[in-house]
């Protein structure tokens, strides 16, 4: 079945692995953009990369992958929670040509100034608390290059990630070296190569398998030959975080002076999601009303 993820642990060897179909999720982010194909597809694996490292967090919060980019591509964010739910939006430089057959480094790193930010943000923060947030610069020809140099230099796990999607679905697999910290497994029984043979085993996976095989299908096709134990599935969804409250508080940011200007313009100020197309309308009364309520705030504050 499609939207879901499968953790599948290899016998007598320190590695873990997922793999994962999404085609309701993918569509559901799809639905309000017209990307062109090459942001489309690259925005996709980001999508299918951030259930698959979610998965493995242990808070109760969100992983958000940003790309910043230096070409055509201006920017891919995508937030996945630590129950899978996704969101993703792209921005494009409007200044600049996407040209059909541009290859990575072209989309989003022509002037070398590109980069990659990996988030982790708790729901629960305490005042003062900072998101953890590790950076890595846009090294490689696809973007499992750049998460595995990331997993490689933030967090020192070895990891490889084969990742694809198209206009139906957005698809992925991970293998991960689990520390072995001594006495988790008999040395005797340890597989030493195991890591090199699995790996080898996953690069040999197609595209078009991704896309398009149940992930008990995918599992059995590339490691019919290993002792392999399958957890249980996992569900994915859509599921967008944007509120009337958070663009309030947006807008609130902008002043009463910049407010009274925007709505001098127009009767009403209208703010759409980027991520779900979301509309949110604040006529003059609305806008009065969010600072009527920070001036009552600091009010009370003040007893």
């Amino acid at each position: 079945m499609s939207d879901q993820l499968h953790k599948f642990l290899f016998a007598n060897a320190p590695i873990k692995g997922e793999t994962l179909r999404l085609e309701a999720t993918w569509q559901r982010i799809l639905q309000n953009h017209d990307y062109p194909p090459a942001v489309m597809h690259l925005l996709g694996e980001m999508v299918a990369a951030s259930a698959l490292l979610s998965a493995n967090l242990k808070f109760n919060g969100a992983l958000i992958l940003q790309l910043y980019g230096n070409g055509p591509i201006q920017m891919l964010v995508v937030e996945c929670s630590a129950d899978l739910g996704i969101r993703a939006t792209a921005k494009l430089h409007q200044q600049m040509l996407l040209e059909p057959n541009m290859g990575f480094q072209q989309l989003v790193n022509q002037g070398g100034q590109g980069h990659f930010a990996l988030t982790l943000d708790p729901y629960d923060r305490q005042p003062g608390q900072q998101p953890y947030q590790g950076i890595v610069p846009l090294r490689g020809t696809c973007i499992s290059d750049v998460l595995e140099n990331y997993m490689r230099q933030s967090e020192q796990l070895d990891t490889k990630l084969w990742l694809a999607a198209d206009n139906k679905s957005a698809s992925g697999l991970l293998l991960q070296r689990m520390p072995d910290h001594g006495g988790t497994m008999e040395a005797q029984t340890l597989d030493i190569d195991a890591w090199p043979r699995t790996t080898q085993l996953a690069a040999t996976v197609k595209t078009e398998e991704l896309l398009t095989l149940a992930s008990e299908q995918l599992i059995h096709r590339l490691f019919w030959q290993e002792s392999i134990h399958l957890e249980s599935a996992r569900a994915c969804r859509f599921h967008c975080t944007c509120s009337r409250e958070k663009v309030g508080n947006m807008l609130r940011t902008l002043g009463t002076e910049e407010i009274a200007a925007a709505l001098a313009e127009q009767e009403v100020l209208t703010v759409n999601c980027e991520f779900c197309n979301a509309e949110y309308r604040f006529d003059a009364v609305d806008c009065a009303g969010l600072f009527v309520a920070l001036s009552t705030t600091k009010s009370v504050g003040t007893h």
